[in-house]
């Protein structure tokens, strides 16, 4: 699959993740159902299947488009801008 265009212009190397869970489940006293690492700064979030889906907020409020799966053994990413797996 090609990438789209905004993989080219991630950082790299890729960011060191910022916390090793969502921290605002961890503050919500909730569990993630699966996290996901913003490629262009390191913030860990939840997916959308998680009740608050902070990994979407983080997209909405900085415009970060590329994440990766942060589960043990996933490496696909996915674009918000473009909405496909990159």
């Amino acid at each position: 699959m090609k990438p789209c265009a905004h993989v080219s212009e991630l950082p790299r190397p890729e960011p060191e993740p910022k916390d090793p869970t969502c921290p605002q489940c961890r503050a919500a006293g909730t569990d993630p159902v699966q996290l996901r690492l913003c490629l262009s700064c390191g913030y860990v979030a939840c997916c959308e299947s998680s009740p608050d889906q902070h990994a979407a907020e983080h997209f909405e409020a900085t415009g970060h488009p590329v994440m990766r799966s942060f589960e043990p053994g996933e490496t696909w990413r996915w674009c918000y801008l473009d909405q496909r797996l990159t």
